[in-house]
């Protein structure tokens, strides 16, 4: 089922539902968030590899999306926010299972890693794309790829952290208003942590839903300098929950 078949009285597994008064305002709300569910599934899709198709992402966001309305209570203005997490966990957990990063992958992925970090310390910042691709003897496009690819192990690896966050508190569905703010404090503390640059490139990321190609041309910077930005930013928001745990 693609998203505009939404449109129409949902079906396959919606079609089961009884709708009572609170699933018919479900109902509602996963029509008035499909757009955030195609958008995000626009900013995720370069990392599927091949082996996920958009319809199959795009359904795997639905679920994430009416977990994110069943988990979340009553509706208010930060609810896009915890939706867009939801949705990008479902389908990271996908990839995830899927085994989106073969083996070979992986491995030029911590040889991507171990170069930026030597080349850090040698530069005394970070380097370019252009020099990761030189001292990788790689194309530039293949270098590009890498990047992506490491950026959604930290994204997923992120998304993680809060689930087992979560896990660990023992709070049960009817207090979930508790756990949303125990993680929106979380998340303001280590985001205000971070540089304003990293911080106005995951705000457009992940509240305004751009796509990295977007979030460039608005800050001027090419597409992989924001995803090597945005991997950064992630990584330094993992170490800094990590302490926080």
């Amino acid at each position: 089922m693609t998203l505009e078949a939404m449109q129409t009285p949902l079906d396959d597994e919606y079609s089961q539902w009884q709708l009572q008064p609170s699933q018919k305002n479900e109902d509602q709300i996963l029509r008035q968030h499909l757009g955030m569910v195609k958008r995000i599934v626009r900013q995720l899709h370069h990392h599927a590899s091949g082996c996920i198709g958009l319809d199959d992402m795009e359904q795997i966001g639905l679920v994430g999306l009416l977990e994110a309305v069943r988990r979340y209570g009553a509706m208010d203005d930060n609810f896009r926010f915890f939706a867009s997490r939801r949705i990008r966990g479902a389908i990271l957990d996908e990839l995830r299972r899927r085994d989106w990063r073969p083996r070979q992958l992986r491995q030029q992925v911590h040889e991507l890693n171990k170069v930026a970090k030597q080349l850090t310390k040698q530069l005394k910042r970070q380097p370019t794309e252009q020099e990761l691709a030189a001292t990788l003897k790689i194309s530039q496009e293949a270098c590009n790829r890498l990047l992506y690819a490491a950026q959604a192990e930290e994204l997923y690896s992120l998304e993680q952290l809060f689930e087992n966050e979560n896990s660990s508190f023992d709070i049960e569905s009817k207090d979930s208003a508790i756990q949303k703010l125990i993680d929106d404090d979380l998340l303001k503390n280590v985001l205000s942590q971070l540089p304003k640059r990293e911080q106005l490139i995951l705000d457009f990321y992940y509240q305004k839903e751009l796509s990295l190609k977007e979030i460039a041309i608005v800050i001027g910077l090419s597409e992989a300098r924001i995803c090597q930005l945005h991997k950064q930013a992630l990584k330094q928001m993992n170490m800094m929950i990590k302490s926080q745990l």
